[in-house]
């Protein structure tokens, strides 16, 4: 049996990547996120296993810790944790400035969610193990009024090259994800608001969010999950302190 920590496994691209590790029979998926409705709701979508549910905030240590220790299947090693929690949105200079907690949530968040796994995944059996970082395309470029979202998101690829090489002669694989527009909540609240701004229909907007992109769409949460999948599955071992994009063709090096 594998264990794997699926984090915001309650909506978007943590629900389709945990219904998709759950596949696999001999998979146990840890879901961890905010809301235990969420939570329950995802569970219920999954192929029946010796599941968890953690009810946290990940910038909670404490609470991870606790969690984890009470978590009896998890002793044996968890080989794989995809540390996908994080907000989105805008934030402006001032009273009501959501830099801290942008940074604090998707920063510093997924720095305890892998510093509070690193003993599980050294406790593994399995030769490789595995830490991917849900990034994103707005690592590699700026967005007006994302000045908080794409500084987190981009420290986390600073945060995934200097873990993949610390980590590198214990086998543990450290990559990121750096998805564009996906068909989640998010994405659909932050078009939303660029429609407010624009004076436009929800619909007009997302017409013209899909022509920046070259392919001229949104990623679908399941395409996203399946390349958790693949970079889990253990049929490759070279790739590692990797900024992965996923995302339609809006940035390309």
């Amino acid at each position: 049996m594998k264990t794997y920590m699926v984090t915001g496994a309650g909506s978007g691209m943590g629900r389709s990547t945990a219904i998709a590790l759950s596949r696999d029979s001999g998979n146990r998926v840890i879901l961890v996120g905010r809301r235990k409705g969420a939570l329950s709701e995802t569970l219920s979508l999954m192929l029946p296993g010796a599941h968890s549910l953690f009810q946290l905030d990940m910038r909670d240590a404490q609470a991870l810790r606790k969690a984890l220790s009470e978590d009896s299947m998890s002793a044996s090693g968890i080989e794989g944790v995809f540390a996908n929690a994080g907000i989105g949105g805008e934030n402006n200079y001032g009273q009501d400035d959501r830099w801290e907690e942008i940074l604090s949530t998707n920063l510093t968040g997924t720095y305890i969610t892998i510093m509070e796994t690193l003993p599980y995944l050294r406790r593994s059996s399995e030769a490789f193990r595995h830490i991917l970082i849900t990034s994103s395309c707005l690592a590699r470029f700026g967005v007006p009024h994302y000045t908080a979202y794409c500084t987190a998101k981009t420290g986390l690829l600073g945060l995934t090259r200097s873990l993949a090489v610390e980590l590198a002669a214990e086998h543990i694989l450290v990559n990121a994800l750096c998805p564009g527009w996906v068909d989640t909540a998010m994405a659909r609240a932050g078009i939303n608001l660029l429609a407010e701004r624009a004076g436009d229909q929800f619909d007009v907007e997302l017409e013209r969010q899909k022509g920046f992109v070259p392919l001229g769409r949104l990623s679908d949460p399941e395409e996203i999950a399946e390349m958790v999948v693949f970079l889990f599955s253990g049929k490759q071992h070279s790739i590692t302190g990797q900024a992965l994009d996923i995302n339609n063709g809006s940035f390309m090096i």
